[in-house]
């Protein structure tokens, strides 16, 4: 093990059996189980808040969830000689839930549904944590949309995957703008509720690479996106990564959604929301948005192949919509 590692290690209570080296994170077995020592890229002050989630889960929580480590000091991260950052948390011996497989992934919405049933912290917990607001972050892609597109109408010679891209702009934008402006006037009719004394959570980055199948139980990990949202914001994300792999198949579609309402119903407000969620063209919005914000000296031939699978689901897409959420 090198000695980097070594160093960071001898911070905590643990005593070290057996490494080995993973992605950007050391591997370790230790008298206190599978545990790794990952890279950390987030705010400082984003872990207290991803611990007490954490430890609430591990409290209330029927779902095996991960735990960080804090060191012998108390820290939950450690800093290395050229300041990264890394954190120590459990690890699960297991696989992801196979995406292709439609009772594992039926399963781990399951596992979400019940996940999502403790993801609450008291207000008094918390200092001042903002909600995330879908309406702003539609207007922030659309403008970031419209600059892109202006800059690709201006551009003079324009490579083959830049005609192909200005040539959808226009419908996408469109779509993004209705989108924001149907939000707004959806937020601007719903009805104030009484004051609630729990704030509610949601993982962040719920996708099957994140579940893990033990051979015994479901384990989900890589807490660190956690943040104050409507726990749709995880549904809708766990939607999107499975039906693109399924062509946007109405009848999986309903699977998930009637599976997951059967462990945790959704609220009116919730279902209108995944609504919106759904019908924005997230998609298109990054492939434009990696280009603009990229080199433009050489353009990789993924993008073509991602805005291709883009154009080419879009039918069924707007399919599901209609026949699923009667959009």
């Amino acid at each position: 093990m090198n000695d980097r590692a070594i160093e960071l290690l001898e911070q905590y209570e643990i005593e070290v059996l057996r490494t080995g080296k993973g992605r950007g994170a050391f591997l370790c077995d230790t008298d206190k189980g599978s545990l790794t020592l990952q890279e950390y890229t987030g705010r400082p002050e984003h872990l207290a808040l991803q611990q007490k989630l954490l430890l609430t889960l591990q409290e209330n929580s029927p779902v095996k969830t991960e735990m960080l480590y804090p060191t012998k000091e108390g820290e939950l991260f450690v800093t290395d000689f050229e300041g990264t950052r890394y954190v120590l948390k459990s690890r699960p011996e297991g696989r992801e839930c196979a995406v292709f497989d439609k009772g594992e992934c039926l399963e781990a919405v399951r596992v979400m549904a019940r996940l999502h049933g403790a993801m609450k912290l008291e207000k008094e917990e918390l200092t001042d944590i903002p909600a995330f607001d879908p309406g702003a972050e539609y207007e922030k892609h659309n403008r970031e949309m419209k600059r892109a597109a202006k800059y690709l109408k201006q551009k003079g010679q324009k490579h083959s995957f830049e005609k192909n891209l200005l040539k959808q702009c226009d419908f996408f934008l469109e779509q993004g703008n209705k989108t924001a402006c149907e939000w707004e006037q959806y937020k601007h009719s719903r009805k104030e509720t009484g004051k609630e004394e729990m704030v509610i959570f949601c993982h962040g980055d719920y996708q099957y690479h994140n579940v893990i199948y033990t051979g015994e139980e479901w384990f989900v990990c890589n807490f660190e996106k956690c943040l104050r949202d409507d726990q749709i914001r995880d549904l809708v994300l766990y939607l999107r990564k499975v039906l693109e792999k399924a062509n946007w198949s109405p009848s999986l579609g309903r699977d998930i959604l009637n599976t997951y309402q059967k462990e945790h119903l959704l609220s009116e407000e919730s279902l209108r929301d995944l609504t919106f969620r759904l019908a924005y063209p997230e998609k298109f919005w990054k492939i434009l948005n990696f280009y603009f914000n990229s080199s433009k000296s050489w353009i990789p031939g993924k993008l073509q192949e991602k805005l291709d699978k883009v154009l080419e689901q879009e039918k069924a897409k707007q399919e599901f919509l209609r026949i699923v959420l009667n959009i």
